[in-house]
């Protein structure tokens, strides 16, 4: 399971076993929990779920955040699943 990165405290990753699904990222405090919010990618950084419960204002950074690293995140989770 890659640890993309780590923004305010969040840890931004993707399981190791999610290459059939389009590009997207989980975001959590601390270590990667199976409940964190999910983020999908590919086309542009878009909530799928907050279950991990992130407050609007601490999201929307994140998602800023995800748009501008967007490219090198989608080339890390390409290089990781061999596509």
């Amino acid at each position: 399971m890659p640890t993309v990165y780590s923004v305010m405290g969040y840890t931004i990753f993707f399981w190791s076993n999610e290459n059939d699904e389009p590009i997207y990222v989980h975001v959590c405090k601390g270590a990667p929990k199976e409940n964190a919010t999910k983020i999908w990618i590919e086309a542009e950084p878009r909530l799928e779920h907050n279950k991990s419960r992130i407050s609007h204002k601490v999201l929307n950074k994140i998602m800023r955040w995800l748009a501008v690293n967007r490219a090198i995140i989608i080339e890390q989770w390409r290089d990781h699943f061999n596509q």
